[in-house]
């Protein structure tokens, strides 16, 4: 089957870098009209954003809606990840650490599909593809108690609005990758476990390898397609086969 989203109109957040940059590239080639934001990149039907603040990616959302005359067609929730922290026993980290955080995860995907979904109703269909993790489902490589816990919450976010918005033809999916070394963060991660402990992570994988950027916005492709229509709730975990 030939998957195409032509004349699509599809919101993809965290798509200055990493996985989200592939996934705004892999909807883009496939005909949809792609628009992204991120924290600190601008260019072409990419906005400068930070998801932190609520009103403003409301705003976003808003304004997609407004250039397009139409509904979002399909809403990926990839910002998150770390803030630059690191693991630390949990009597160190301040409340400003852990709000950050959440903030960056589940907030920025709780703040879009808010905005997005008056009008994904009126038109009776639409995607949410939330970006979660192997975090959200079990203790965190990271040892970060904040993302651990933001990342379960998107999981929990994604299954309830999928019972809320599923009468509206609205079907709301997360893809949890594992670790792939997409951005500067993960890549340090990777390079902090030294030869012999990324051996061991590799051989833990049933694939034998890391997975890719790629790998992960077919699996968004995969929800957001047609192939999906009866598909709600869903957790997909691409992590290799752990």
């Amino acid at each position: 089957m030939n998957i195409r989203f032509d004349n699509q109109v599809v919101a993809v957040s965290g798509a200055g870098h990493g996985i989200g940059h592939t996934i705004a590239e892999t909807f883009a080639r496939l005909g949809a009209r792609v628009h992204g934001c991120d924290l600190a990149v601008g260019g072409a039907n990419l906005a400068t954003l930070d998801l932190a603040d609520r009103e403003a990616a409301a705003a976003w959302i808003a304004g997609i809606e407004q250039t397009s005359g139409r509904a979002i067609d399909i809403l990926v929730n990839n910002a998150g990840g770390v803030a630059g922290q690191v693991g630390k026993p949990i009597e160190t980290v301040t409340d400003e650490e852990w709000d950050r955080i959440f903030a960056i995860n589940v907030g920025a995907a709780f703040a879009l599909s808010r905005a997005a979904a008056p009008a994904m109703k009126r038109a009776g269909h639409g995607r949410i593809v939330t970006i979660s993790s192997g975090a959200g489902l079990q203790a965190s490589l990271t040892g970060i108690q904040a993302y651990c816990s933001a990342k379960h919450a998107v999981v929990g976010l994604t299954r309830q609005l999928a019972h809320e918005l599923g009468p509206f033809g609205i079907t709301v999916n997360s893809v949890a990758p594992g670790l792939i070394p997409s951005n500067p963060t993960s890549a340090a991660q990777w390079d902090s476990y030294g030869p012999d402990g990324r051996r061991a992570m590799v051989d833990r994988i049933a694939m034998k390898r890391l997975g890719t950027t790629q790998d992960i916005a077919n699996a968004v492709v995969f929800f957001a397609s047609d192939l999906a229509s009866f598909v709600n709730g869903q957790i997909l975990s691409v992590d290799g086969g752990r």
